[in-house]
């Protein structure tokens, strides 16, 4: 049986610690859920936050929403309590903060293994000037699921400014998803901070998608919205999608390698990228 496909294209942080927006989430059409442990919540809430995350998620509801943990890093003293609270949850996944190392992602897949949790999904943010010179070591661990772009962080830690068009982190992003498509891994941008100005998120959302990105974080429900939009197949890429299948499926009936649609060459990546656009059209509904 085909694996049932898993959209990204809304990442949406909830607070561990808020019982009103964890209820909240169960409601709202993201793809994705990133529950936070982490900067969200103040160092003096971090053990009731961990309790009232583990009880919102043994309760469940949350449907078809990718269920990621990011836990606090092993560095601090919050990190352990938190990975054994979450594991024994049962999310989807954990994410790690602030991962510079290959060795980050094996020390976790060790921790999960011990806990009884080996094949849990295992995310990490990339935020840091020196996760981005190790990027494609980080991506080739065994066992990591995808990458979450902390743009915040690492624009503080590299001292870039602020741009609306994002120029002097492109770089950085750009290497990410190379990093990420070549061992086929997920890869979510960061998130867009202004979070009343849907023109803003807009722009970022499009520049996100056509780098390749399969989705985008969010810190406020009033983004999902526009982002679900423009992370999802058009009804034109849709409609051209179904007609480059059905046309290269008639060229190789007739022993062609080969079709044309509108006036265009269509070879088997296309084919590729079509089916990929026809099953998220499918999973988005």
């Amino acid at each position: 049986m085909q694996q049932k496909f898993q959209p990204y294209r809304s990442a949406l942080y909830i607070p561990g610690a808020n019982e009103r927006a964890l209820e909240k989430a169960k409601s709202l059409a993201v793809d994705a859920i990133l529950f936070d442990l982490e900067d969200a919540v103040a160092p003096a809430a971090k053990d009731d936050a961990r309790q009232t995350l583990a009880a919102a998620l043994t309760t469940g509801g949350y449907g078809a929403r990718a269920r990621i943990v990011r836990i606090n890093g092993f560095d601090t003293e919050w990190g352990e309590d938190d990975l054994r609270v979450a594991v024994a949850a049962n999310p989807d996944g954990i994410l790690l903060p602030k991962v510079s190392t290959s060795a980050q992602i094996t020390d976790l897949s060790t921790r999960l293994a011990a806990l009884g949790a080996p094949d849990m999904q295992i995310w990490a943010m990339i935020e840091t000037p020196l996760a981005i010179l190790n990027i494609a070591d980080i991506a080739a661990t065994p066992g990591i699921t995808g990458f979450v772009l902390g743009t915040n962080d690492l624009a503080k830690d590299l001292g870039t400014k602020f741009r609306a068009d994002r120029a002097p982190l492109l770089a950085s992003l750009s290497i990410c998803v190379v990093a990420a498509k070549a061992h086929g891994l997920i890869v979510i941008d960061g998130v867009y901070n202004a979070f009343k100005d849907e023109d803003g998120l807009r722009a970022e959302a499009e520049q996100g998608r056509n780098y390749g990105f399969d989705g985008k974080s969010l810190i406020h429900p009033a983004q999902v919205a526009a982002t679900n939009e423009i992370f999802s197949p058009s009804l034109a890429e849709v409609e051209l999608a179904e007609r480059q299948i059905a046309a290269f499926d008639a060229a190789k009936s007739q022993g062609k390698g080969i079709a044309v649609v509108d006036g265009q060459i269509v070879e088997n990546l296309h084919v590729a990228t079509a089916h990929k656009i026809l099953a998220m059209a499918q999973a988005v509904g």
